[in-house]
């Protein structure tokens, strides 16, 4: 998703106009006396200040909206789906340094997770938890194993959508259940289970074996294992690697506008 640091603007700004705001009542405004207005430079801080002090708030700690800028996570979320991701649930951070400083809950397997790309940490990246802590995650035959247990799958039917709006892609849907969360995923049968040469080197490389017909990923603490709903569409942690903990941002949680389709504003995401 957008890699422009939003949080470190609207700081950079919030400490701004604060800062005028503050200069103006206990400097400036003794000195030109009560019911004198101030310069535009003092009264434009001053009215916009808590408009910005309300905005980064919310944003900061508890809900941030989002748009989706891929397909990776079709036919969850569609390109241009603009979602909301709620800050607080995996826990109260700092704003910008992303540093945790309440614990609430952590990631879930099968929870739709919004994080800091770990090789950008620039940009953010939304993503379906697959594997936690100390799981083992495999993916053979275009079939997930967790811990060894294959993951419920059920054919759904085709599903066709078109990409980077010049062809169309042909692929089977199917009902995937991890856990408690059923949701569904895109099979493309006529792309390789894995491209072994996409896979990049990433931290605790050794707790993945790679060959032709897929991986096996010991997931280490403190990280996640994510993967992209549209499987043979998708760039994640098969190829980058696990999501530190400190990389997390929020819970996707509801699409709330989509100008092509304004039948999805208001579904929640699975």
């Amino acid at each position: 998703m957008d890699g422009m640091n939003f949080p470190l603007i609207m700081l950079i700004l919030l400490v701004l106009t604060g800062g005028i705001v503050l200069l103006d009542r206990y400097v400036l405004q003794p000195r030109r006396g009560a019911g004198v207005e101030g310069p535009w430079w003092v009264e434009y801080p001053r009215s916009f200040f808590p408009v910005i002090l309300v905005v980064f708030c919310l944003r900061s700690f508890l809900v941030e909206p989002f748009k989706i800028p891929s397909g990776s996570m079709i036919p969850t979320l569609l390109v241009g789906d603009f979602i909301l991701v709620n800050k607080y649930t995996y826990g109260v951070r700092l704003p910008v340094i992303n540093v945790k400083i309440l614990d609430i809950k952590e990631p879930q397997r099968g929870e739709v997770m919004v994080f800091r790309y770990p090789e950008n940490p620039s940009m953010d990246y939304i993503k379906r938890v697959i594997g936690i802590p100390g799981d083992t995650v495999s993916y053979r035959d275009k079939r997930l194993f967790i811990n060894n247990m294959p993951v419920k799958m059920e054919p759904n039917g085709e599903y066709t959508y078109v990409e980077s709006g010049l062809s169309y892609v042909y692929t089977k849907r199917f009902n995937e259940t991890i856990d408690a969360y059923g949701h569904k995923i895109l099979i493309n049968p006529e792309v390789p289970d894995l491209l072994l040469a996409g896979v990049r080197r990433f931290p605790h490389q050794e707790n993945c074996t790679y060959d032709d017909t897929g991986f096996t990923c010991k997931v280490p603490s403190g990280n996640y294992f994510t993967m992209g709903d549209n499987r043979d569409s998708s760039s994640d942690s098969r190829y980058w690697g696990f999501v530190p903990e400190k990389n997390i941002v929020g819970k996707a949680f509801m699409i709330w506008w989509n100008f092509s389709d304004l039948k999805r504003i208001g579904m929640s995401i699975d």
